[in-house]
Parts: structure tokens; C-alpha cells; sequence
């Protein structure tokens, strides 16, 4: 038996330049940081008592005769890139549903990847695992996907990521004083708007008009540099990164016109009367959470401008995807497998 923890993330600068069809061209960076909310992947091999094969239990239930006919893709690729083909039963919760800009699907992918490896008693360091999980998502899913998320859930922490023209990748954590990061957290204000059905479509929509945006994008990577700046800078006032922000998402918004709309629109505009400086839609966009940037005095003002959505409150976290239960088990003898077949099919 294993379980992992991995944290879900919130991306403030950056966003977009993350994907390979940009970075590999220009470069490209993103200030993020984990948070207290994780997925929980429990995995261990499926004894030979069943009548199927492998079980996976998500928002639904999969029961499967073979690997390969498992729907759920994240786990279908990663037992096909680990080549595993014997029955596992894997399950899966989260702090925080999916879908909703957090970066729970690369966390999921991440964590599965941990439980795996565990599982076959291999370890993988911060960043293979972060490159496994990419290439998965990536190259073997060909998902419409950046390439911070799985190295924020890998990492863990408050982080600058840098992604270089060659595919490398670099992450620097940011040193600043905790009291300076504690100050940051205090002005941050996290609200869910509901889900978005189309995050894929407006991720494929992203990265098609990516070529059609460098003046945009060229400019959101900038703001990490000056992001950077101020969150190291204690004689700046972090006023600045919440404008910051108002700026960002006033660019990010404007990529592709399925990002937001007009009850997104109406909700930010709400914070931004109730005193918030800034704010920005996290993820492909569409819907899901919404972060602002409030004082802490006028976070009760903020929140009881917006009543009728959902509060969540949160913490940074520097601890990236880990494992915390590790019991192995005796493997059953493969005759077993066979005998189990005759029995069932």
C-alpha cells in the first residue's frame, strides 16, 4: 500500500509561456507557489480475488479485464509509460475539485507517478519526476498543457520557473524573508466562480493563437521579473504585485475571447469595488477559482461582496509531492493471476 500527497498550486506571473510551442522559440518563466490543498493517490497491487483485472476509483468507478482499457488518461499513461501491466487498484481525492485552475490534473499525474514508482520500490528525484510527468501529459496524452504545473506539484514551494529555448528547466525558489512570503499570503483572497467545462478547449484555443501573441506574452514574462522584484525588494510595498496583477489579468484576459465572460467579468469587477487592487482567473480560464489581492483589513469588506460564491481559505506550502504511507506488500504468485481467469472469463 502507498499514498502520496501532492499540493495544488497558484500560478501569479507567467502563465502561457509555459508551453513548449513558446518557451522552445523564447524562453520562458512563471512565479507560482504550492499551497495546503493536495490530491491524495492511494495505489497497491490488486490481489488475485477479483473478477477484474484493475480498479480505479475517481469521480467514477473502473472496473477493467486490462490496463490498456482503463479510461481515465493520466492513469492509462502512466502505467503504459512505467510498463506496467499487472492489476493495481488505485484511488483518488482531492482538497479541491478538479478542472478549476489549480493544476490538479498534473498533480494527479505527479502523484500517481510517486505511488507507481514507490510501488516498484524505485525513487525518482524532484526533477525526473517532474519530466516524467510532462513527458506523459505531453507527449504520450498530447494534452494542451504547459509545463509548470507538474514541476510546481513535483518542487513544492514559492518558486521562479524558468524554462529554456534547449527544454531545460530551471526552478529557483525565491528568497525572500518567511515573514515577507507570511505578509504576501495575508493579502490573498481565493474564490471559487464554478467549473468550466471548456478549460481544454480554451488551453488548445491558447496555445493555437500562441504564435499570434508575442507582444502579449513578451510582456507577461516580464512581469516575473518585476513580480520577483518586489516580493524580494521588503522596502517595496506588495501593493505593487497586486496591481501587478490588475495588469496580468488585464493581458491574459484579452488572449483569446473564451478566457473569461461576462459573469467573471462581473465577479473580479465586484472585488475590485470591494477594495481588492487586483486579481486574476487562475488557469486556461473560463471559470473555476479566482484569486485577488486584498489588505487584510478589507478582506471582510471583499467577502461579504461576494457572498454568494464559496471562500476557500489557504496557506503556501514548500513540501512538493511526497510519500506518506509506505507498506509493501508480498507480491501473490503469478499462477494465481491465471487461476483467477479461468475462474471469471
Amino acid at each position: 500500500m502507498v499514498i502520496t500527497r501532492t499540493p495544488l498550486r497558484i500560478s501569479f506571473f507567467g502563465g502561457g509561456t509555459d508551453y513548449p510551442v513558446w518557451y522552445r522559440q523564447y524562453g520562458g518563466a512563471v512565479l507560482a507557489t504550492t499551497i495546503n490543498k493536495c490530491c491524495y493517490i492511494t495505489c497497491r497491487r490488486l490481489p488475485p480475488f477479483f473478477e477484474y483485472h484493475s480498479r480505479v476509483s475517481y469521480s467514477k468507478v473502473e472496473n477493467v479485464r486490462r490496463n490498456d482499457a482503463i479510461e481515465h488518461p493520466s492513469v492509462r499513461g502512466c502505467l503504459q509509460f512505467l510498463g506496467m501491466h499487472e492489476g493495481v487498484e488505485i484511488h483518488h481525492v482531492a482538497d479541491l475539485p478538479a478542472r478549476t485552475g489549480l493544476g490538479t490534473s498534473s498533480a494527479f499525474t505527479v502523484g500517481l507517478l510517486l505511488g507507481l514508482y514507490a510501488l516498484q520500490d524505485r525513487m525518482r528525484d524532484k526533477q525526473a519526476l517532474a519530466a516524467d510527468a510532462i513527458h506523459i501529459e505531453q507527449e504520450l496524452l498530447r494534452e494542451a498543457v504547459g509545463a509548470q504545473d507538474q514541476v510546481s506539484a513535483a518542487y513544492g514551494g514559492f518558486n521562479r520557473i524558468n524554462f529554456e529555448v534547449d527544454g531545460t528547466i530551471e526552478v529557483k525558489r525565491v528568497l525572500t524573508p518567511p515573514s515577507r512570503l507570511a505578509d504576501l499570503e495575508q493579502h490573498l483572497a481565493l474564490y471559487f466562480t464554478g467549473f468550466s467545462r471548456t478549460a481544454s478547449e480554451i488551453a488548445q484555443e491558447q496555445v493555437r493563437l500562441t504564435p499570434q501573441r508575442k507582444q502579449e506574452l513578451d510582456t507577461m514574462l516580464q512581469m516575473v521579473d518585476e513580480a520577483e522584484a518586489i516580493i524580494t525588494s521588503p522596502g517595496r510595498s506588495l501593493d505593487e504585485f497586486g496591481r501587478l496583477l490588475h495588469e496580468g489579468w488585464q493581458i491574459k484576459r484579452s488572449l483569446t475571447q473564451k478566457i473569461t465572460n461576462a459573469n467573471i467579468d462581473e465577479i473580479y469587477e465586484a472585488g475590485l469595488s470591494a477594495g481588492a487592487l487586483g486579481g486574476k482567473l487562475l488557469g486556461a480560464g473560463g471559470g473555476g477559482f479566482m484569486l485577488f489581492f486584498v489588505s487584510p483589513e478589507r478582506k471582510a469588506a471583499l467577502r461579504a461582496r461576494l457572498k454568494k460564491l464559496v471562500h476557500v481559505p489557504f496557506g503556501f506550502s514548500n513540501k512538493g509531492s511526497h510519500v506518506v504511507v509506505y507498506e509493501p506488500e508480498e507480491v501473490y504468485d503469478k499462477s494465481l493471476f491465471s487461476e483467477r481467469d479461468v475462474v471469471y472469463v
